[in-house]
């Protein structure tokens, strides 16, 4: 199974820019800011921007969709591209992990995040490989918390999942998804 197209799933304009829904977006940023080959293009409700990792190039695709219609963006750029699901990295947030945490997982199903329930209905499978960004839970409401920015507290965590987060991607390129489960799941947390 290889790597051909990064979807990191996150909210358009500037007012979603620096929330917990768009720390996928942050994490394409880092993978372009370290491995960006082309221009960014605007692609069928989707920015485009080609990625040489390791000699490979892989495309990474930031949908302008807003969250809940993610899969009509990542499935117009499978289909231009020709890609396979089994060929896609999903990134996004999930607030069932704790801030800062990294999850790679091979397939599965959406545990109620609706970027991925869109695209998993779209290309028709679960079968999709995926990084999961820990935002942490609390008792605001889930709609309002991911809408709303990273404290300042929570931003040295932030940054390191990010990062961490952008390892994983080189990782998954190079050596498939089981090397890169095997590197990054077993991590702790950064509070532990």
């Amino acid at each position: 199974m290889s790597l051909r197209l990064v979807a990191a799933l996150g909210n358009p304009g500037r007012q979603y820019r620096d929330t917990r829904h768009n720390v996928g977006f942050m994490v394409a940023q880092e993978v372009l800011r370290r491995w960006r080959s082309g221009p960014d293009r605007l692609e069928d409700a989707a920015s485009v921007t080609a990625a040489r990792i390791e000699g490979d190039t892989v495309l990474v695709v930031q949908p302008q969709t807003y969250m809940n219609r993610s899969g009509d963006a990542v499935e117009a750029a499978t289909r231009r591209h020709g890609v396979e699901a089994s060929e896609v990295l999903l990134i996004y947030d999930d607030a069932d992990l704790p801030m800062g945490r990294i999850r790679i997982r091979s397939g599965g199903g959406a545990a109620g995040h609706r970027g991925v329930t869109s695209i998993i209905h779209r290309l028709g499978t679960d079968q999709i490989m995926r990084i999961r960004l820990g935002i942490g839970k609390s008792d605001d409401d889930l709609a309002d918390r991911v809408l709303n920015p990273f404290t300042k507290e929570e931003m040295p965590a932030v940054v390191t999942m990010v990062e961490e987060a952008a390892d994983a991607v080189a990782v998954i390129a190079t050596a498939g998804i089981a090397a890169a489960m095997n590197q990054f799941n077993r991590r702790e947390t950064p509070e532990g």
